[in-house]
């Protein structure tokens, strides 16, 4: 029987209020709203304070805790090597503690605080012509940005190329189908996919290309805007992002799936689905040629994107699915990536995206 999502951290509200005892603030917790998604295992709570703050908490067993560890600590000093420029307070800052980000952690589960960031206007659930361009240049210097600061990070644990050595091996083991709950066939489809990855990454000498701090998941509950002032080329600016499941360091490349998603004529949809069709419609053509004019892209870099969309089907959904999405949501996706979204990326045309950096 599939569990429901309030049973995947049946006591997480009990594990805010001990990470907050933790965590020694001498103010109490008056209030917990949850604010989940309801489409991961995580848990999220808006917390109103005795002193009517209001901060956010997240419960997860997500992946490793150590990884979580780590990717908070890098959080904490992208947003400190931010402060004081153009994206100073776009990110959600974590509580720190003794100097350090901090989480909390059972032996099960984990936790993490953030500050409550204001959020501001939402983007319309399908863009305009002129707000497909406007994104494109905002995300172009907040990538700018992130180059800027990523030599100042330490090394992160996990990889694209650790990623898919590690799930070529699990789909290789006899029992790789009853793991994931798939049919033989779609197991060898998977391994195809994997090794074909793999393979690219050493043909481009991906060891080489510029990581920068990326966030992958560019939904529209993920982020706010406010507008610009008359005059500006602009028709609005980024104002404050929060949610960071899928933070890594990494290409900028991974980050395009879901800003092509966005840019899209049928826009963000509550129905999930991750087609790669999105990548050849005019709007990710326009959205990609506003952005390459504030941070130019190469031609090798327009090709790995196929590439970066399979990372991501492979990663987020085959290999890490189980314990990311609620159980229903992970069968229904490894079912359609298997049988539809990686033999379908095959056929993806960039042909026009080519002519850009031509």
């Amino acid at each position: 029987m599939l569990k429901s999502l309030a049973d995947s951290l049946p006591n997480a509200v009990e594990s805010v209020r001990d990470a907050w005892v933790n965590y020694g603030d001498p103010r109490s917790i008056i209030k917990l709203d949850e604010v989940s998604a309801h489409v991961s295992t995580n848990r999220v709570f808006r917390l109103t304070m005795s002193d009517s703050s209001h901060l956010i908490a997240k419960v997860s067993s997500y992946g490793s805790y150590f990884l979580f560890a780590e990717d908070h600590d890098r959080l904490a000093r992208c947003s400190s090597q931010l402060r004081g420029g153009r994206w100073s307070g776009f990110l959600a800052e974590v509580l720190s503690k003794n100097g350090r980000p901090y989480t909390w952690y059972d032996g099960s589960c984990w936790a993490v605080f953030y500050t409550d960031v204001h959020r501001g206007d939402g983007l319309p659930r399908i863009l305009t012509d002129v707000d497909v361009v406007t994104l494109a240049r905002e995300l172009a210097e907040f990538h700018l940005a992130c180059a800027a600061i990523s030599p100042t990070l330490p090394p992160t644990s996990n990889s694209v190329k650790g990623d898919a050595v590690h799930l070529y091996d699990l789909l290789r083991e006899p029992s790789a189908a009853q793991n994931f709950g798939l049919e033989s066939s779609d197991i060898s489809t998977l391994q195809r996919f994997t090794h074909d990855l793999l393979m690219h990454l050493e043909k481009v000498h991906y060891d080489e290309w510029l990581r920068i701090p990326i966030l992958v998941d560019w939904n529209l509950g993920n982020f706010s805007v406010e507008p610009t002032i008359s005059g500006s080329n602009n028709s609005f600016r980024l104002a404050t992002r929060w949610d960071y499941d899928w933070f890594r360091v990494e290409s900028r490349l991974l980050d395009f799936y879901f800003l092509s998603r966005v840019s899209s004529s049928t826009g963000d949809k509550t129905q999930f689905s991750y087609s790669a069709h999105t990548f050849t419609e005019q709007r990710f053509l326009k959205f990609l040629t506003a952005y390459h004019e504030v941070y130019p892209l190469s031609k090798t870099e327009i090709e790995f994107l196929p590439y970066a969309y399979r990372f991501f089907i492979l990663n987020y959904v085959i290999r890490e699915g189980a314990r990311f999405f609620r159980p229903d949501l992970c069968a229904q996706f490894r079912r359609d990536a298997a049988r539809e979204y990686l033999l379908r990326s095959e056929q993806l045309d960039l042909t026009e995206l080519l002519k850009i950096v031509s």
